[in-house]
């Protein structure tokens, strides 16, 4: 027989601090409480979801006091879409928390010797400031409770975003304020024209429709991508959508599609048609200039990228004369825009239509100092390669989210440049890679960036220096 679960909720409790992946904690008799949809300052009743030995999780049931720091958000969708969860709290208290969850990670996770952490640099927009966003099309919107219990007929298609918890429901979203115009009029409208001529939204669990995946992108230089993924080969059908587009949008300098019929909606291993224009978007970056595909990555928030990078060169402190291995260089952002104050910059990329726009990159800036390779890091940077394109005075290393694989790390410290700048966005697993390198090297500037506004999301530059 199965054992009933235990409806536990606490009452009174006051949120004390933010903590991981947007949630709050409190405390109870010396156990941590992570819940959801608080700021500090709240006070409230808690519904136990989740209880482990060492904490528990919930969610709020009712609200005795709400925090002074709150503010209202902007979103008509924010709550349910889990895209902006820090949208209800003030942009300063968001910065200091999030100067706070850097150094948290970086004392109790890599507990290393820290310098004073530089304050955090705010973004230059709060709003409006992404370059690029996925929009998902679903036949399973997700109601309200009011729209369950009604008898009316819902449309039951949707494009937008997840609802946190749940992979298959999608917020059907009307205005998001993340991206510039023409970006919701583009979601918009072909969201209308596919209601209107009955075409199929995506099933994600019977894996059936004919609408996937809405990617929109723009640079600062004004150019705009629009790739709409499609499951289903319906030719005729693709076509009348993709020429509505062009005709409705003229301002679409690159109109993509791809058909992909795998599990998953990745594309790196997909071929990407161009409908109308060209097959790439053109971003500028002080004076460069950077080729993106669809498949390229490019830091989401253009400006504070180039403050980010900025930052990283300020802590290398180029003399003219070094090597530089630019680890994870995706299209060769880093190695293009520091080239001009070094030897020469080496970089290495897992995805190879990253290396080739790297490669472009550099003949399109007229930039000869550097060289990029394709591959798996872990298996790529090794004795062979580095006896083949020599010994780094610097590395740069911009990571994924997971952080960099251990065998780079045992790399990094056997080729032993004076300097490391790591760049990431993920403070947790960056102070899990500083820890393993303490030994040799100590950790000299912290810098947290602000990339993401109204969300937990924090990116961090660190320059580690050569121990002795």
């Amino acid at each position: 027989m199965a054992r009933k679960k235990k409806n536990i909720v606490i009452e009174n409790l006051t949120i004390e601090a933010v903590a991981a992946e947007g949630k709050s904690l409190a405390r109870q008799d010396g156990q941590v409480i992570f819940i959801e949809k608080t700021v500090p300052g709240d006070v409230v009743d808690v519904q136990i979801r989740k209880k482990r030995k060492a904490y528990s999780e919930g969610y709020p049931l009712k609200f005795h006091k709400y925090s002074d720091l709150r503010i209202d958000p902007i979103c008509e969708h924010f709550g349910v879409c889990g895209g902006c969860k820090w949208q209800n709290l003030a942009y300063d208290s968001q910065l200091a928390f999030k100067q706070q969850q850097v150094e948290d990670h970086l004392t109790r996770i890599g507990k290393v010797e820290l310098p004073e952490l530089s304050p955090i640099i705010g973004s230059v927009k709060t709003e409006r400031y992404r370059n690029k966003l996925e929009f998902t099309f679903s036949n399973k919107k997700w109601l309200t409770k009011e729209q369950i219990d009604s008898e009316e007929v819902i449309e039951r298609n949707a494009l937008g975003f997840h609802v946190p918890r749940l992979f298959d429901k999608i917020v059907d979203i009307e205005t998001c304020h993340l991206m510039a115009d023409p970006a919701n009029a583009i979601k918009n409208e072909i969201r209308s024209f596919a209601l209107a001529n009955d075409y199929s939204f995506f099933d994600i669990r019977e894996q059936h429709g004919l609408l996937r995946i809405l990617m929109i992108r723009y640079t600062d230089a004004g150019e705009l991508m629009v790739l709409v993924q499609f499951f289903e080969e319906e030719q005729e059908r693709i076509d009348l959508l993709m020429n509505h587009i062009k005709d409705k949008f003229p301002e679409i300098t690159s109109l993509l599609y791809v058909i992909n019929q795998k599990k998953n909606d990745t594309i790196y291993d997909q071929d990407i048609i161009t409908f109308s224009g060209k097959d790439h978007i053109i971003e500028k970056m002080g004076d460069l200039q950077f080729k993106i595909g669809p498949k390229s990555f490019y830091q989401t928030n253009s400006q504070q990228a180039k403050i980010l990078y900025d930052k990283t060169i300020a802590f290398a402190d180029f003399k003219g004369d070094e090597l530089v291995y630019d680890l994870y260089t995706g299209t060769g952002t880093i190695a293009n825009y520091c080239a001009g104050q070094v030897k020469k910059v080496v970089g290495i990329e897992y995805v190879e239509e990253a290396i080739q726009d790297a490669f472009v990159n550099a003949e399109v800036n007229g930039i000869t100092n550097t060289d990029f390779f394709a591959g798996d890091m872990k298996d790529l940077l090794n004795d062979a390669f580095i006896s083949e394109h020599g010994q780094p005075d610097v590395i740069i290393t911009d990571p994924p989210r997971a952080g960099m694989h251990e065998n780079v790390v045992n790399m990094i410290l056997k080729v032993a440049p004076k300097k490391v700048v790591y760049v990431s966005c993920n403070p947790a697993t960056q102070a899990r890679d500083i820890s393993l390198m303490d030994e040799q090297y100590s950790v000299t500037k912290v810098q947290p960036v602000d990339m993401f506004p109204h969300t937990h999301h924090v990116e961090c530059v660190i320059l580690l220096e050569l121990r002795g």
